[in-house]
């Protein structure tokens, strides 16, 4: 018969040095985690992690923060932890379309730009083009200026001089039967360079309308009375800042920074701009 052990387990068969809530873990600093520093009893969730400085910040249910640095020294849950920085999110893999939805070719360059242009009304009008069509002009060589206006159009077909190897395709805003857009459209097609310009239009008074309501979080865009400027009247409606014209900038730059693709344009816009690129691109006919 063997004696029962008075003294219990060899002490040393175990790892007696470990601490009491368990040895420290790696564990990475992501955000809306919820942590305890313990040297402070600070406990907070990760709002920021800084890379360069290897340092974290902790909010904690007060709305206060602290900054500590990135390591050892932290409770999850009551386990030591060693938190490092997040990993990175693998780099997306390149897009196989653009952005109006055309096949993307891989490391082509921009095209020597062509004689011909694209016009369109305004900055605005510029930049919502260039977002969603930017990469497909730069290889067909197609480059879009904006005008500042459509009432001055004839005077800028007749310092550009259209011809056959220089087209012209005009977007214009609020080209409905009627307006004085149509008027003045009219009035080109019958010119002398009528043939070599092709003015399209869409519905919209404004083309901030031609993104798509929804995308902005709002049901339809705001009815603003005509004595009234559209888009002070618009921001206005929508509760946005509108005293002067940088908080319109600000505005359009919120508006254009929900813009991705052309699924995000109303579909009236995206006919008329595919037809002026096909427009300029033709090869002249011999």
């Amino acid at each position: 018969m063997t004696s029962p052990d008075r003294y219990g387990s060899d002490v040393l068969s175990t790892d007696w040095k470990a601490p009491r809530r368990g040895r420290a873990q790696e564990h990475p600093a992501d955000p809306g985690l919820v942590v305890e520093e313990v040297t402070t009893d600070w406990c907070g969730e990760v709002v920021a992690v800084d890379r360069d400085l290897h340092t974290l910040t902790l909010e904690d249910r007060r709305g206060r923060r602290r900054t500590f640095p990135l390591g050892p020294g932290f409770l999850l849950e009551g386990r030591p932890v060693i938190l490092t920085a997040p990993v990175r999110a693998a780099a997306p893999a390149a897009p196989t379309r653009t952005a109006s939805g055309s096949v993307a070719v891989r490391g082509a360059k921009a095209r020597v730009a062509r004689q011909s242009r694209i016009f369109v009304e305004g900055r605005h009008d510029a930049e919502l083009v260039e977002r969603v069509w930017g990469d497909d002009l730069r290889i067909e060589g197609v480059v879009v200026e904006y005008l500042g206006g459509v009432d001055d159009l004839a005077d800028h077909l007749r310092d550009f001089r259209p011809g056959p190897e220089r087209r012209v395709g005009v977007l214009v805003d609020h080209l409905v039967p009627g307006s004085k857009e149509s008027r003045i459209a009219s009035g080109i097609a019958r010119s002398a360079v009528g043939r070599h310009v092709l003015i399209v239009g869409h519905p919209f008074i404004d083309i901030w309308q031609a993104v798509k309501p929804a995308r902005l979080g709002i049901p339809r865009w705001p009815d603003v009375p005509r004595s009234i400027d559209w888009k002070k009247g618009t921001c206005q409606q929508l509760g946005w800042p509108h005293r002067d014209q940088a908080d319109i900038a600000r505005a359009w730059q919120h508006v254009l920074s929900k813009v991705d693709s052309f699924a995000d344009l109303d579909p009236a816009l995206l006919g008329r701009v595919e037809e002026l690129i096909d427009f300029v691109t033709a090869e002249p006919r011999g």
